[in-house]
């Protein structure tokens, strides 16, 4: 991953937008003081980028928790559709290098690594989805178990009939609406 540090400019103007969003959620983070979520990103440089990333790629970054065991902030989308930015893209790059034509861009993992992010497991999009309705029109990639990845599969997830539905696909696949929602630990 080639990691960035963002100028003064960039800087200010991504923690403005983050600070504006956590001041219009608080429900989402109610025990949690923008003042603290400040100070941890002003001291990681290249997490404050990689959230610059989940920005501009249509992911509307925000505080989900705080992490009592390691006392990190954890960031996820919350973008009402899976980010813009991050669809069209096959499972991982060994799906990429399997597909014969009609390649997509890159991968979601691949593309998660250079960001400096990870995907979403099931759980935590689970856990996502109890802070509002998300992907009724798109789906996200998650964290697939090696046991399945191995037998050339691939989970993914949406929200359809007020329901939250884990399915599978070939992880070679990808999708116009499929692509990944992103978690970053600061």
């Amino acid at each position: 991953m080639e990691q960035t540090i963002l100028s003064v400019e960039q800087t200010q103007e991504q923690l403005t937008i983050l600070k504006t969003r956590f001041l219009a959620h608080l429900p989402r983070h109610s025990t949690l003081r923008w003042d603290k979520v400040e100070a941890r990103l002003r001291n990681n440089p290249s997490k404050l980028w990689s959230l610059y990333r989940m920005e501009s790629t249509g992911g509307e970054p925000d505080v989900f928790t705080l992490d009592a065991a390691t006392g990190e902030v954890v960031f996820f989308d919350f973008a009402a559709e899976t980010p813009f930015g991050r669809r069209n893209l096959c499972y991982d790059q060994a799906a990429l290098a399997s597909r014969k034509q009609n390649k997509p861009a890159g991968s979601a993992l691949e593309l998660a690594a250079d960001m400096g992010v990870s995907m979403l497991t099931q759980d935590e999009y689970r856990a996502l989805q109890t802070l509002g309705e998300f992907d009724r029109k798109t789906s996200s990639w998650v964290a697939t178990p090696e046991s399945i990845r191995r037998l050339g599969g691939a989970m993914f997830c949406d929200r359809r009939y007020n329901h939250v539905f884990t399915y599978h696909n070939g992880a070679e696949s990808y999708y116009g609406v499929r692509g990944f929602r992103a978690k970053l630990k600061v």
